[in-house]
């Protein structure tokens, strides 16, 4: 399952498994899904009822930075929740938080460039950094500093391997962890004083469990900020995400997104509008994530797991196996196929370390999750070894 190709490029092992999971369901079982970062809801009731008023009317092209009663309700959100003014004509409606990434590295970058990331961290900042023809540098962040990057990091980092780039999530994938504005403050001055460009990844921003997540935009103009409606919004296959980027790099973007993508799908820019008044619901939501967190946190710790602190933010367990194997991937496979537990293997968000961590997601109901330790408590109580 995780045939690298000769650059380094490899399979995105979260949907290598969901793929196993659909051909077990198409067999008869039943799977506990735990591997995708994906609300178990859909988008507010007056998302769908826009949407369904929209779906007779011809859906054609939009301008190619989104409809401009998007922009401008995105524009009243930094106001309304970080304090922020933000020129609409700052801002681009994206395919998803994924061709906001592919915009911001073909926009601030020159070919070949390398940009900095976090390990463990999301997979596809690798793979699509690879497929794009750039360069990547890792910077490791550690369970005992609850997974935190730090100036001092960054900046170690820096002078061992000298980067264009920093892209950094907060809350992060898989861990949860989260910075607060002192610690957000300090990765931003000191990439400033390196000279080194900051992509801001807030698409699990309003999923953040000890206060309002902090944006990169309250602090510098300068960032390439992306963030999506896929999680906060549930809205992960309707593929709209959003990017604000500084004067000198807007243009380009939007020449960009003209040649590459076109524009945003108009029937998700649509609901997006929408989705952005409906806090609301996902409020609601974000308060059964809170609960599914607590309950699955000291679940795994009860069946042994390593897992000394819940995550800051998102919807992810980053639980050690190191009780039952050294293989994350293998422990994953056949939790899956003699349990009928899906989750993501560590390696797929650290290619070095991630062999000792799996990750679940608790995004789903509690039911799932109940019935999901419940499976755990007797497949691990077999004894058997992975």
């Amino acid at each position: 399952m995780t045939q690298t190709s000769p650059d380094g490029l490899r399979p995105f092992l979260a949907m290598d498994i969901l793929k196993r999971a659909k051909v077990l369901e198409g067999q008869g079982r039943t799977i506990c899904h735990l591997e995708v970062g994906e609300p178990g809801q859909p988008p507010a009731p007056r998302v769908l009822e826009a949407v369904a008023r929209a779906l007779p009317q011809p859906q054609g092209y939009t301008n190619a930075k989104g409809l401009t009663a998007l922009r401008e309700a995105l524009a009243r959100y930094y106001a309304d929740q970080h304090g922020v003014a933000v020129d609409p004509e700052m801002i681009l409606a994206t395919m998803g938080s994924s061709a906001g990434f592919i915009l911001a590295f073909h926009t601030a970058f020159q070919p070949g460039a390398r940009i900095a990331i976090t390990r463990p961290g999301y997979p596809a900042y690798i793979n699509t950094l690879i497929g794009l023809g750039f360069d990547y540098a890792e910077i490791t962040v550690r369970a005992e500093n609850n997974w935190h990057l730090t100036g001092a990091d960054i900046e170690a980092a820096y002078r061992e391997q000298p980067f264009e780039g920093l892209l950094f999530a907060s809350p992060a994938n898989p861990t949860g962890a989260a910075v607060d504005r002192a610690q957000l403050t300090d990765i931003v001055a000191t990439c400033a004083r390196l000279g080194v460009q900051f992509i801001s990844d807030e698409i699990y921003h309003g999923l953040d469990y000890r206060g309002p997540s902090v944006s990169a935009l309250e602090l510098t103009g300068d960032a390439v900020v992306i963030n999506s409606f896929s999680k906060y919004y549930c809205m992960t296959g309707w593929r709209i995400g959003w990017m604000v980027l500084p004067q000198r790099l807007i243009r380009r973007a939007e020449i960009l997104q003209q040649n590459l993508f076109i524009s945003a799908p108009t029937l998700s820019q649509i609901a997006a509008t929408v989705a952005l008044g409906e806090r609301d619901y996902a409020e609601e939501q974000k308060a059964s994530y809170a609960r599914n967190r607590v309950l699955l946190t000291e679940g795994l710790r009860g069946l042994g797991f390593d897992l000394a602190e819940a995550g800051d933010g998102a919807f992810y367990a980053y639980a050690g196996i190191s009780r039952f194997s050294n293989d994350s991937l293998a422990f994953c496979e056949t939790m899956l196929d003699q349990a009928g537990v899906a989750a993501t293997p560590g390696v797929d968000f650290d290619r070095v370390g991630g062999d000792g961590y799996v990750r679940f997601s608790f995004a789903g109901t509690r039911q799932t999750v109940e019935e999901a330790l419940e499976r755990l408590q007797g497949f691990l109580g077999t004894g058997r070894s992975f």
